[in-house]
């Protein structure tokens, strides 16, 4: 089983929408045998929630199943838990460095991956208000990260 989780910093926006994203992506696929999916917030202020407001909204516009999805903190067994941990922004790659965890080619913030979006962070909606950019970003970056796990494990 391929592992994959994606980090935020409570959790309740970018990352669950992520997760949700990349879960319809790998299901469509029909990867949901090989490829596991979760999220984690590097703080915990909001454990146990269910993903904001406006995460729920642009996900259920887009048609994106998001049942189950609660919060929780990012824990130090992630590390060794995951294959992948995919940051949504350059603060979370920050916190995970404070924890030890170097980017490589197993951790890296989403947009890393999309040609035209390299280095740029998706911004958190928490602050913004804009959720369906966020959700733009985090599609591209989601599929681009498919089409990289399918190649790099033969899928």
């Amino acid at each position: 089983m391929i592992r994959v989780l994606f980090l935020c910093l409570g959790n309740i926006c970018r990352s669950p929408m992520a997760e949700a994203v990349f879960r319809k992506m790998v299901k469509d696929e029909g990867l949901d045998d090989k490829i596991e999916i979760d999220s984690a917030g590097l703080g915990g202020w909001h454990v146990g929630e269910r993903p904001h407001r406006g995460t729920l909204e642009v996900l259920n516009k887009h048609g994106v199943d998001h049942a189950g999805i609660r919060a929780r903190q990012f824990t130090k067994q992630d590390i060794q838990a995951f294959d992948y941990i995919v940051a949504m922004d350059e603060d979370n790659m920050s916190g995970l460095a404070r924890l030890g965890v170097k980017k490589g080619p197993r951790v890296f913030k989403l947009l890393d991956l999309v040609p035209d979006e390299r280095d740029s962070d998706v911004p958190d909606p928490y602050y913004t208000g804009n959720f369906d950019l966020v959700y733009e970003l985090v599609h591209k970056g989601c599929a681009v990260l498919l089409k990289k796990i399918k190649e790099e494990y033969n899928l």
